[in-house]
C-alpha cells in the first residue's frame, strides 16, 4: 500500500468513526482546550517537585528519600497508562475523559487535606493513577484530526503536555509561598474543574470501531504491539531516555537552588519552569518535520542538543544565566523528540492510537520515575556534579541507541 492509499484509508477510517458535522472538526479552540486540558491534567503529578522540600518539613520525610513521592505517582501513572488509557479505543472516549477528570478533582481534595505522610502517598498513588487523561486526550486529538494535520495537531496539543509539567513548578512555588504547599493541590482542584465543564460541552460524539472487543482482550492487544510493532520499541526507549534525562534534572533541581549560596524561595525556583516553556513552545514544529519525512533527522539533532545541555546545567554553581540556557535547550530537545516519537507511532495503527500511546508512554513514565528518585539519590551523595554526570551519560546512551538503530534501519533498507 503506497502513501496515498495510507492517507485514503485512514481519512476513511476516521470519517466512518465520527458523528459528522463541523464540531468534529479540530478547530483551532477546541486544539488548544486540548492541549490547555492536557497541561492542566499532567501539571497534578509535578507540584511535588519544586514542593519537595516543604513537603519534608511537614512530614519530616528525610531528603534522600524524598523522590519517593514523585516515583510512587509516576509508577501510578505508569499502571493508569495500562489499565486505564487502552479504554479509549473499547469505550466513549469523552465520557472516559469527563468521568476520569471528576475522580481527579476528588483525588487532589483528598491531597490537599492529608493529615499524615501515609494519607500524602495514596493520594499521590491515586493522582498519578487518574492523571493519565492527558493520554486518553492525546490519542483522541489524534483521532479527531485529519490525515493531512495529524502532526501539527499532535504537536501542538503535546506542547500543552510539557508546558503543563514545566509551569506546575511555577504554579507551585507562587502558591507555596503565599499560602504553603496544600493549596497548591486545592487550587488545582478548582481550575481542573472549570476545564472539565469546558469539555463537557465542546467533546464532540465518537463511536468506537473496536467496541466488540473484551476488555481483557483489549490489554491483551497492548502487549501485541511490543510484539509486531518494532518502531514501538525504538521509540519507546528512546521515550524512556530522554525522559529520564528530563526527570533527573527537574526533581533534584530544586536541592541545589535551595540551598547556599542560592536559597532562593520556592517562587523563585518555580521560575525556572517558565525557561523550560520557551524551549518547549521551539519544538512545536516537530510534528509537521515528522509529516514531512524529517524525523530520524529531527531525533538525531535533538538528542545532540540533549547531550550538550548539560554542560551550561553543570554551572549552576558560577551563574544562573548559564543554568537558564541549559533548561531551554534540554526541554527543547525532550519535546522534539516526544513530539516526533508520537507522530511517527500514530501512523502504524490508526484503530488503535489509545493503545499505542498506553504502550509508548509506560516507557516514559518508567523513565520519570527512575530519574526522579535515582536523582535525589545521588545529589545526597556526589552532588549537583554527579547529578550532571548521570544525566549526561544517560543522554549519551539515548544518543548512541539511536545512531545504533538508525545506521541498522538504513543498512535493511539499501539492503532490500
Amino acid at each position: 500500500m503506497d502513501r496515498k492509499e495510507q492517507i485514503s484509508t485512514t481519512s476513511n477510517l476516521h470519517n466512518s468513526q465520527l458523528q459528522l458535522g463541523r464540531s468534529t472538526v479540530m478547530s483551532r479552540y477546541l486544539t488548544f482546550l486540548f492541549a490547555i486540558a492536557c497541561g492542566v491534567a499532567v501539571a497534578n503529578i509535578y507540584f511535588a517537585h519544586p514542593l519537595l522540600t516543604a513537603i519534608s518539613d511537614d512530614f519530616k520525610i528525610q531528603h534522600s528519600i524524598i523522590g519517593a513521592v514523585i516515583s510512587i505517582t509516576q509508577i501510578c501513572y505508569a499502571l493508569g497508562l495500562v489499565f486505564l488509557v487502552p479504554l479509549g479505543d473499547l469505550i466513549n472516549p469523552r465520557k472516559l475523559i469527563i468521568g476520569q477528570m471528576l475522580l481527579l478533582v476528588l483525588a487532589l481534595l483528598f491531597i490537599g487535606i492529608s493529615p499524615t505522610s501515609t494519607f500524602l502517598f495514596i493520594g499521590m498513588a491515586i493522582v498519578g493513577f487518574l492523571a493519565t487523561v492527558t493520554q486518553t486526550l492525546v490519542a483522541f486529538a489524534s483521532t479527531l484530526s485529519k490525515p493531512t494535520e495529524r502532526g501539527r495537531i499532535v504537536g501542538i496539543v503535546t506542547s500543552g503536555v510539557v508546558i503543563g509539567i514545566l509551569l506546575a513548578r511555577t504554579f507551585a512555588g507562587i502558591l507555596t509561598d503565599l499560602s504553603g504547599w496544600r493549596s497548591v493541590y486545592l487550587t488545582a482542584a478548582a481550575i481542573l474543574f472549570l476545564i472539565m465543564c469546558l469539555l463537557y460541552k465542546k467533546l464532540p460524539k465518537y463511536r468506537n470501531e473496536q467496541s466488540h472487543l473484551s476488555y481483557p482482550h483489549l490489554l491483551h492487544t497492548v502487549l501485541l504491539l511490543f510484539v509486531q510493532e518494532r518502531i514501538l520499541w525504538i521509540r519507546g526507549i528512546l521515550g524512556f531516555f530522554i525522559f529520564t534525562s528530563f526527570s533527573i534534572l527537574w526533581t533534584s533541581l530544586v536541592l541545589p537552588l535551595s540551598a547556599a549560596p542560592y536559597h532562593l524561595s520556592h517562587t523563585a525556583i518555580g521560575a525556572f519552569g517558565i525557561a523550560g516553556v520557551s524551549g518547549a513552545l521551539a519544538a512545536m514544529k516537530a510534528g509537521n518535520l515528522a509529516d514531512q519525512g524529517k524525523g530520524q533527522r529531527t531525533t538525531g539533532i535533538a538528542l545532540f542538543l540533549l547531550l550538550i545541555s548539560w554542560i551550561p546545567i553543570s554551572m549552576i554553581n558560577y551563574s544562573l544565566f548559564l543554568l537558564v540556557i541549559g533548561v531551554i535547550l534540554l526541554d527543547l530537545a525532550v519535546q522534539a523528540i516526544h513530539v516526533t516519537n508520537q507522530s511517527i507511532i500514530f501512523t502504524v495503527r490508526p484503530e488503535a492510537r489509545s493503545r499505542l500511546t498506553a504502550a509508548y508512554m509506560i516507557f516514559y513514565s518508567i523513565g520519570s520515575a527512575s530519574g526522579a528518585i535515582v536523582s535525589t539519590y545521588v545529589y545526597a551523595k556526589y552532588g549537583w556534579n554527579g547529578v550532571c554526570i548521570l544525566g549526561a551519560t544517560i543522554s549519551g546512551i539515548a544518543l548512541l541507541f539511536w545512531a545504533i538503530t538508525f545506521c541498522k534501519a538504513d543498512h535493511e533498507k539499501g539492503g532490500v
